[in-house]
């Protein structure tokens, strides 16, 4: 008999629901957006009514009608859902108030109850668990931010002052388990909602980032993983704690007692990409459709013409400015007249590859480590330009794994894993994630963008008095 494992992918922007056969082969998919998010005073920012949820049941059931299968051949669910978010339940499981966005203040601060009848505060993995499976249980590496857990432990901490700094009592807490151990099974009405089969057992996983990893292969920690979203991360895994990082921070891996490691940044990385693309207009648009391309395509093929180095321009990816200097601004810096939006288009591929080099170089300093080849994940891995920028500025090999849903992926082998398809993590792994291709660093390309590393790296030490003077002047 055939077995299948659903991922759900609970993420920023929609909620995707995907199929995978036990060889990691995507049969059937949902995808429902997120609505915007409720923003009524500054600082708050929540989820608008019962949104995680709604979207998280809709594609449920659009990937269940995609399903050409026997229902009966699904044998675990695996549940992936945003990190660091917040939610404040009464004594049934119900919202007692909108769940807080990892984008609210609050959730950075002790938890402090603003309704009489909040009786639990959980995570999102936590509430949608409890939604599918009236079970109040979790999983503990979705834990991430002010919470009373034990990191050595992977459970709810024992020390009272842990509780006296988050603001939160041992009661109001759900039970912990690890990842790859069952949470529960798929309640009547859970089925109902969502299409899947009742009784189905649903799975625990990590926070979104480890399960992304997860569903990347990423095992070894030689292995570096870029994901490349509207916030691009590096991550690599291993045993230890490792507290007490400059470079990098340490959450929970999506293997019980494994650890990710998730170095510095780029806030609104593909963001930028796409803000570029949506400048040219709806002219480019047509002109590439008519053409029988995409505008990415079209910008890509045309990129990939322009010299390593986009003819002397730089980009520096601070479009959002960090806490630590508000006053800085992204820059595009050396037009002479040679550039067109070819040259643009590069050199902001070219800028979050330096960026992220720089940033992930100074994480593998602090662990002690060094990386052999890079895993890249996300929307901008479909570019073969921005893969071979990146393997040219990190001079390692560069990978991209078969499928475009990573956390889902990462969600059907936990549930692999749980439920004895395969019969552990490394096995899972190995069959479910598949190398799609390859690029090796162009050696004449990557001296020129080791040259030009150190140049980007100084830019900001030149521009930030520029940038305080015109804040003063225009914010």
């Amino acid at each position: 008999m055939s077995k299948y494992l659903v991922g759900i992918d609970n993420g920023s922007q929609s909620s995707k629901v995907t199929v995978f056969d036990e060889r990691g082969v995507a049969v059937a998919e949902g995808r429902v957006p997120l609505r915007p998010n409720h923003t009524p005073a500054p600082g708050v920012v929540e989820h608008p009514d019962d949104d995680l949820w709604d979207s998280i049941a809709a594609a449920c059931r659009q990937a269940m009608a995609a399903f050409d299968g026997d229902p009966s051949e699904i044998v675990g669910v695996g549940l992936c859902t945003i990190r660091f978010c917040r939610a404040l339940l009464r004594a049934d499981g119900s919202l007692a108030q909108p769940v807080l966005s990892w984008m609210d203040e609050r959730v950075g601060r002790p938890f402090v109850a603003e309704h009489d009848d909040v009786a639990y505060v959980t995570t999102s993995s936590g509430y949608v668990t409890h939604r599918l499976t009236r079970r109040f249980r979790d999983t503990a590496a979705n834990s991430q931010g002010v919470w009373p857990i034990d990191t050595a432990t992977w459970r709810w901490s024992e020390d009272p002052a842990a509780y006296a700094a988050t603001g939160m009592e041992r009661s109001q807490l759900f039970e912990l388990v690890d990842p790859g151990a069952v949470l529960g099974t798929v309640s009547p009405a859970a089925a109902v909602a969502t299409g899947l089969p009742e009784g189905l057992p649903v799975v625990a996983t990590a926070n979104d980032k480890a399960v992304e990893a997860l569903g990347c292969g990423l095992l070894d920690p030689a292995t570096l993983l870029v994901s490349l979203g509207t916030y691009i991360a590096g991550m690599s895994v291993g045993s230890g704690t490792t507290g007490g990082g400059t470079s990098f921070w340490t959450n929970f891996g999506s293997e019980p007692g494994r650890y990710l490691y998730e170095s510095g940044g780029i806030r609104r990385g593909m963001w930028t990409v796409s803000w570029f693309r949506d400048l040219l207009g709806p002219e480019a648009v047509a002109a590439a459709e008519a053409s029988g391309e995409r505008v990415e395509d079209r910008l890509n093929r045309e990129a990939a013409a322009v010299p390593a180095g986009s003819d002397g321009l730089l980009t520096v990816l601070d479009w959002l400015a960090p806490a630590d200097a508000p006053f800085r601004k992204g820059s595009i810096l050396g037009f002479d007249g040679r550039q067109g939006r070819a040259h643009v288009y590069r050199s902001i591929l070219e800028g979050i590859a330096m960026t992220m080099r720089e940033r992930t170089d100074a994480m593998a300093a602090e662990l002690g480590t060094a990386f052999d080849r890079v895993v890249v994940s996300g929307g901008g891995s479909s570019s073969d330009l921005m893969m071979q920028i990146t393997a040219d500025v990190f001079q390692r090999p560069t990978v991209r794994v078969v499928g475009d849903s990573a956390a889902g992926r990462g969600a059907a082998i936990c549930a692999a894993v749980a439920t004895g398809v395969h019969p552990s993590f490394a096995d899972a792994v190995s069959a479910m994630v598949v190398e799609r291709d390859r690029f090796e660093p162009d050696p004449t390309t990557a001296s020129v963008y080791d040259a030009l590393r150190a140049v980007h790296a100084d830019v900001t030490a030149h521009t930030d008095a520029l940038f305080r003077r015109t804040a003063a002047v225009v914010g």
